[in-house]
């Protein structure tokens, strides 16, 4: 300790055996400052577009309450169940006082510092390709910075596909049937949809343009003096799409709208059963497995709750084919790119989903 004075003997340091030798580092060179590559990132004009555009995201708008009261939404509402989900799999909440999505959560410490080589890496936390919540057998990687974007663009586990059983029918316990808010990355990857047989083929999985082609990054992230657009605002610019769509790019896959208003009043029409319940409020099923109805019908399964509930879905009893239809459904809504991000997927969860409730 460091004093004014001191009366105490300070005794000579205790001496260990020599430690191994450390590795010879790299000889600087005359001249040339060392921090000139921090420098390129870590700088006001670097930074100020990117506060900016960030500030005008979606990312930046919040919805930590998710995050504080349900840990299955900590995971991708709030700072703190992100970094736990990658540091360790799973949020560890409950979050009782959760950070909103910053800086900080999608970035940490650099992987590597040898950018020559290797590039910036941004200090991503999750560069690597990622196995999916709804299929942890598959790995999806985008081989990239566009992995960062997968751990939360993919379909949670809440649900699953609906399939084909024995008895042909499903039960509807929930008013958000589907998957949930973030297939994304698995519709550009042709993939976790319900593939309904019908006239139209499902392409090959990854065989997207959009998918080899392209990126998230490059398509969402494009460089920009428009802080609204692109960079950290994650809306895309016209010169990104320019690049490959010369004539400019369509805004949906031809016939999307009209065919998902058609999709939707199906959905709305089809006529299902009530399940009896247990003294839990479960669905109560024979010795079969099979669901138990009460014989009253439920009309609709993707319907409209007033006053602003659009596009919920009802519970009860329906065929499989129907519930495969309203997750299709569901997945092309919650993707949020009108068909674009893999067209020819897109167009065949539509069209094989219509012909199989009009059939």
């Amino acid at each position: 300790m460091i004093q004014c004075t001191s009366d105490l003997e300070i005794p000579d340091p205790i001496v260990g055996p020599p430690g191994a030798d450390g590795r010879d580092g790299i000889d600087g060179v005359d001249g040339v400052d060392g921090t000139a590559s921090c420098v390129s990132c870590h700088s006001n004009t670097t930074r100020e577009p990117i506060f900016a555009s960030f500030e005008l995201s979606a990312h930046a708008s919040g919805s930590v309450g998710f995050a504080e009261a349900r840990i299955g939404c900590a995971q991708c509402h709030g700072s703190d169940g992100f970094i736990d989900l990658l540091e360790t799999g799973a949020a560890l909440g409950p979050y009782t006082s959760p950070n909103t999505i910053s800086c900080n959560t999608c970035h940490d410490s650099h992987r590597t510092f040898d950018f020559e080589n290797d590039g910036p890496d941004y200090a991503l936390r999750n560069p690597d390709g990622q196995q999916l919540f709804l299929d942890p057998n598959y790995t999806l990687d985008f081989e990239g910075a566009s992995n960062n974007c997968i751990s939360c663009h993919q379909p949670r586990d809440s649900y699953e596909i609906p399939a084909t059983n024995s008895s042909g029918l499903y039960v509807v316990n929930t008013s958000r049937f589907g998957p949930h808010h973030g297939p994304q990355a698995t519709m550009l990857e042709g993939i976790l949809g319900a593939n309904l047989p019908g006239s139209e083929g499902y392409p090959a999985v990854a065989s997207a343009t959009h998918r080899t082609g392209s990126s998230c990054v490059s398509c969402h992230m494009g460089e920009s003096s428009d802080t609204s657009k692109g960079l950290h605002s994650w809306k895309t610019t016209e010169a990104a799409c320019l690049q490959c769509h010369p004539n400019g790019a369509p805004s949906e896959l031809a016939g999307y709208t009209e065919d998902m208003i058609t999709l939707k009043s199906l959905l709305e029409n089809v006529v299902g059963e009530e399940f009896q319940e247990d003294a839990d409020g479960n669905p109560v099923y024979d010795a079969d497995g099979n669901p138990v109805g009460t014989g009253v019908p439920v009309v609709g399964l993707i319907v409209d709750f007033a006053p602003d509930n659009t596009d919920r879905s009802n519970s009860g009893i329906f065929t499989v084919q129907e519930a495969q239809a309203a997750w299709n459904y569901k997945t092309l809504l919650e993707d949020q790119s009108r068909g674009t991000h893999n067209p020819a997927y897109s167009r065949a969860l539509l069209k094989n989903s219509i012909e199989a409730l009009q059939n």
